[in-house]
């Protein structure tokens, strides 16, 4: 049978077009690639690559055999990596990146735990709202809550967080409760100002996606400034239940239109260096995979 490492010349070979361009990739001098190619193609029993002197080409058979075999060569590499990781003990410094807001409240907590439970961890937490770039950033690890876009980094979904309308109990007790979405037009609403749409406040309305148009006496530019104003009752505000959990349990603020809640948005963990993450990163998003589920949020 043949060697990996027998395999992985030969998915070298195909993605670089030359034995030359494939042992510079793999670090291999061209004669080591070169006898791999030919063990494998002997074990096989057929040709897999034509090669001239400047470049190289899949046969048809190679060309079929490279479409099975790299994604289990893949697999193969990570099942190595996860058994070598399950063997480590997290250490070393972690670099970990995410939302202004959700670093301090909800992320900290968290991150005091995990160093509690790995004392040769060190933490570097770098909190920013923008998309970073890991690498340009030596992040080890970055939380986004959003929806995201194509790209060549690894993630694991956490989970998903909910979005919720809510106002202090004072303010409800002297102007009622809305019932539906729409009532909304009719009650003082609180509005970050620096939204990309300040007052489009989005819902889930016979089942489909629904934006209400929302407005009020009190405007703001933080959320901190709107949490303060709810919670004095001058109106209702909506956000993230993560950023207001502390005041539904203290019974400053109640949750309305529940059963009008938008989709949850997704939160994310992403990691750059390979497709099974270190055992120190590893380690951190099990435990916030854990902590998310049991916070309910």
């Amino acid at each position: 049978m043949s060697r990996l490492a027998d395999l992985e010349a030969f998915i070298a070979i195909i993605e670089h077009g030359s034995l030359t361009t494939a042992a510079r990739h793999l670090d291999r001098s061209l004669q080591a690639v070169s006898r791999a190619l030919a063990a494998l193609e002997e074990d096989i029993g057929v040709q897999l690559v034509h090669r001239t002197t400047r470049q190289s080409s899949p046969s048809e058979a190679g060309l079929a055999f490279y479409k099975r075999l790299k994604p289990a060569v893949a697999e193969i590499r990570e099942a190595e990596l996860e058994a070598n990781n399950r063997r480590s003990e997290p250490s070393g410094t972690v670099r970990i990146g995410a939302p202004v807001l959700f670093g301090p409240e909800f992320l900290v907590p968290m991150i005091a735990e995990y160093m509690s439970a790995y004392p040769s961890i060190e933490v570097d937490l770098q909190l920013s709202d923008a998309f970073v770039d890991l690498a340009a950033e030596g992040l080890d690890l970055v939380l986004r809550i959003a929806d995201l876009p194509d790209s060549g980094l690894q993630a694991k979904r956490l989970g998903a967080l909910r979005r919720v309308v809510f106002g202090a109990p004072s303010y409800f007790e002297r102007h009622g409760r809305p019932e539906h979405p729409s009532d909304l037009r009719h009650h003082a609403c609180l509005v970050r100002t620096i939204d990309q749409r300040p007052g489009q406040w989005s819902f889930l309305i016979d089942g489909k996606p629904r934006t209400i148009t929302v407005s009020g006496s009190f405007r703001a530019s933080t959320m901190a400034a709107i949490y303060s104003a709810a919670s004095h009752g001058l109106g209702i505000a909506y956000s993230p239940l993560w950023q207001v959990r502390h005041l539904v349990d203290e019974g400053s603020i109640e949750l309305v239109l529940k059963e009008f809640e938008p989709k949850p948005v997704p939160i994310h963990a992403l990691w750059q260096e390979n497709r099974f993450p270190p055992a120190k990163v590893r380690a951190f998003i099990d435990l916030l995979t854990v902590r998310l589920k049991l916070a309910g949020l």
